[in-house]
């Protein structure tokens, strides 16, 4: 997630064919993912994560790229089920979460280790029998080079899956998007929203530049749930306190006096999308966009 609002992508973002700016030698994603403590939301993720992995077909002895793989919500099931699995994410704080849920597991097929997703350097071309990314690659801040990575690293045959959150979609995270953006200063100049994502022309867009037709694209919309054992006004708190870019646009609302207005309005979300029937558990659902890329 982000804390800034979707941009379209023509304003913001190179063609192709044009030269892309001189780039900062150090990824500006890395600092807000290693903020906070993301593993106290993905807990909240898991039972969608498993579903999610053994509905796109995972199978004993593939291997398996799960690119912004966190501490494992994707990973660890899919090494659970007998893939050769590689978690690469860009905060060094939940590839220690992931490799110790890989020790606890005693899961042997399982690695993490640090990477870029805009420039996966050290992996070989077709390396990968399947390359997945859950909300992950999507928040790397150069889209055509995450999709030319992901085609590179992805054996002819193989498929590329990848879960995007959807911009202006009614349910929870676009709306979380929406009211912290309101709280939060402008994003600076060349930003390409991570929400052109969930756009499906764009994705066409971004793979075609990777050498992939378009009839080798597939789209399909469905469901991820976030289930935290509290009140909703609870879970807000789990965001507030451990989920950096939401922990970015209260820094900013403190700073206007607005803090509070964005607490109430974020806990009106989560209490009204709470589908639980009760004030001591939230189960809210999120829909996002399958991408299914066949190599």
């Amino acid at each position: 997630m982000t804390t800034i609002a979707a941009t379209p992508r023509s304003a913001t973002e190179p063609s192709a064919s044009q030269p892309r700016p001189a780039q900062p030698s150090t990824n500006p994603n890395k600092a807000l993912w290693e903020k906070g403590d993301f593993t106290r939301i993905a807990r909240t993720m898991r039972e969608s994560g498993e579903a999610l992995v053994r509905a796109i077909g995972v199978a004993p002895g593939q291997r398996v790229l799960d690119l912004g793989s966190g501490d494992g919500t994707t990973a660890l099931p899919a090494a659970q089920l007998g893939a050769d699995v590689l978690g690469v994410d860009i905060a060094a704080n939940l590839v220690r979460a992931g490799q110790a849920r890989a020790r606890e597991a005693g899961l042997a097929n399982l690695r993490f280790q640090e990477g870029d997703a805009c420039a996966l350097d050290g992996l070989e071309d077709a390396s990968f029998d399947l390359s997945v990314s859950i909300f992950g690659a999507m928040f790397a801040p150069r889209p055509l080079d995450v999709a030319r990575e992901l085609v590179r690293v992805t054996r002819r045959g193989g498929r590329i899956v990848m879960g995007n959150w959807i911009p202006n979609d009614p349910t929870l995270v676009a709306q979380i998007l929406k009211i912290s953006a309101a709280h939060t200063p402008p994003p600076p100049a060349g930003f390409v929203s991570p929400m052109t994502w969930g756009v499906e022309e764009t994705v066409l867009e971004r793979f075609a530049a990777a050498g992939i037709s378009a009839g080798n694209v597939a789209f399909s919309r469905e469901t991820f749930t976030f289930r935290y054992p509290g009140a909703p006004g609870a879970f807000v708190e789990e965001f507030r306190n451990y989920y950096g870019p939401t922990m970015n646009a209260f820094d900013a609302a403190d700073k206007n006096g607005k803090a509070l207005d964005l607490r109430e309005a974020l806990v009106e979300l989560f209490v009204r999308q709470n589908l639980s029937g009760r004030s001591d558990l939230t189960v809210i659902p999120a829909t996002f966009l399958r991408v299914t890329v066949s190599r």
